[in-house]
């Protein structure tokens, strides 16, 4: 098989015929024999043209000199020339494409069906090189199911509303999924333990291989950034392409307010998916909108683009969410100024939820854990990260492990309680009150990192003490506890608040076995 590659394009040149003006009317009412068509007559006329060219070039140059001798000065012979020139080259590139179009078709093993299939499971950037190869793949790049997955996610900014218009509209109502914005470079490198909240001028100094020419010129180059009309071709064409949208990432698109965003989810009623992080956007009229128009949401994860400022988030906007969607397994709302009375509303009240994650709240004390593995939605936690929570008391913590250790929270696998400035304590709770090794005697198939600074840290007192039981262990912890389990949300799961799949270095409490290192959550 051997595939020709030609250059895509969409113009067609038609070559104008001229028509022999007739001298009577008689003339004009018979019909032309063969030999008189005027569309034969050129196409004779042609091939006798296109035979001049097995001469050499200096006779053709010697012939058009003396013509153009022979004829007036203010003659427009040579414009004349070069337009037909242009025209037969037009015409020559066109039918070369579309031989070699019909050729790559004829040749081409697999049925129509089936490379639209293939086509489809490619990520957006490869089907646009796929669909720039050559005619035959253009048409097949075409088909809707082809942008079902879109991902137009770049590390600097690359993609504008047109782009993103042009790929919904290819996609119509086929569309599934779609990711957008910038995500910075740290966000998927070892060892760094940050958000993945970024601005266009930190996505542009930190992206790796990106020349500092480039660099200071796309930092003014307002056509590469979104803006808040970025998402309004989801209700176009009748609201058809947000209709069966089931997953919607976004990221630090910084020019998108709450009124474009509640837009764009009420276009988007079979919504199971919904990721925002870095979205100037309030917390509340948020949650509302997901409240009102996505019932189906299994998965949320909402980082703040301003940490610990949003404080919005009112005890009816928890209580309605939790009655509109009552399918919700995975919550993840990081850098919020949460209150334990709302968080305790959040967690209580979904019957579903296996995934929790409040990292970075300014406000959680812990005090939403008593008693929470007495009710239905506590008790079915898998992962509950409560990494960098400033005001975590330790007291709350050694409670919810002391209810561990009686048996509640059967099916908890992962849990996070680390801390860089270490956790809020009274004057009467000491490290050494914390039962981490009681509980990971009792539960050996449950991950528990608690990272505190080095000095003085309980972390190091704990190694000292029990090292002979308990050792170390380097891995990179995932859960299959969620329906939807991104990089985002297992960001947190190490030592370095990397959860990367990849595997980063990540210091967790456990017992050492082979299988723990290789074991996902």
């Amino acid at each position: 098989m051997r595939l020709v590659m030609d250059t895509v394009e969409e113009e067609f040149v038609e070559i104008p015929i001229p028509i022999p003006s007739s001298t009577s009317s008689s003339s004009m009412a018979k019909r032309p024999c063969p030999s008189q068509n005027p569309r034969m007559e050129l196409e004779n006329l042609l091939y006798q043209f296109l035979s001049l060219s097995d001469r050499p070039s200096l006779s053709l140059d010697l012939s058009f000199e003396n013509l153009l001798q022979s004829m007036p000065p203010d003659t427009d012979l040579i414009d004349r020339a070069l337009k037909m020139g242009s025209l037969l080259l037009d015409a020559a590139k066109h039918s070369s494409r579309k031989r070699a179009s019909n050729h790559n078709s004829i040749v081409w093993p697999l049925p129509p069906d089936l490379t639209f299939k293939i086509f489809s499971m490619l990520d957006t950037q490869s089907l646009c090189y796929v669909s720039a190869a050559c005619s035959f793949f253009s048409k097949c790049a075409k088909d809707p199911l082809c942008y079902e997955n879109l991902d137009l996610t770049t590390l600097v900014p690359k993609v504008n509303n047109a782009v993103v218009a042009t790929m919904i509209q290819r996609a119509g109502k086929a569309l599934r999924s779609l990711k957008l914005g910038v995500v910075p470079a740290t966000a998927c490198s070892p060892g760094f333990c940050q958000p993945m909240v970024s601005t266009i001028r930190k996505a542009i100094v930190e992206a790796p291989n990106f020349s500092w020419n480039d660099k200071r010129s796309r930092q003014g180059r307002e056509s590469s950034v979104l803006t808040r009309c970025c998402l309004s071709p989801l209700s176009g064409d009748g609201g058809a392409p947000g209709a069966l949208l089931r997953k919607l990432h976004l990221y630090n698109i910084e020019r998108m307010d709450s009124t474009s965003l509640c837009g764009a989810l009420s276009a988007c009623p079979s919504l199971l998916d919904l990721e925002i992080v870095g979205i100037h956007v309030e917390l509340r009229q948020t949650l509302m909108s997901v409240s009102a128009n996505c019932h189906l949401i299994e998965r949320l994860f909402f980082e703040s683009s301003r940490t610990g400022r949003d404080d919005s988030l009112k005890a009816q906007t928890c209580s309605e969410l939790v009655n509109n969607c009552p399918n919700l397994t995975s919550l993840s709302l990081r850098g919020f100024k949460l209150h334990d009375c709302k968080v305790r509303i959040l967690v209580k009240g979904f019957r579903k939820l296996k995934y929790v994650d409040f990292s970075s709240s300014y406000s959680i004390t812990g005090n939403f854990l008593r008693n929470l593995g007495n009710c239905n939605g506590g008790n079915l936690l898998e992962v509950l990260i409560l990494r960098d929570c400033m005001h975590l008391k330790e007291m709350e913590v050694i409670r919810f492990l002391t209810a561990i250790l009686a048996g509640d929270f059967k099916l908890l696998m992962h849990l996070d309680i680390s801390n860089r400035e270490g956790l809020a304590c009274e004057a009467d709770w000491y490290h050494s009150n914390m039962p981490i090794k009681q509980v990971l005697e009792a539960r050996p198939d449950m991950r528990l990192v608690a990272e505190y600074p080095s000095e003085g840290s309980y972390a190091e007192t704990f190694d000292a003490e029990m090292n002979s039981d308990i050792s170390l262990q380097f891995s990179s912890p995932t859960s299959d506890g969620s329906i939807f389990m991104s990089t985002s949300e297992s960001s947190y799961n190490s030592d370095h608040g990397s959860g990367n799949e990849e595997g980063q270095d990540a210091v967790i409490y456990g017992e050492s076995s082979d299988e723990d290192n290789n074991m996902n959550l």
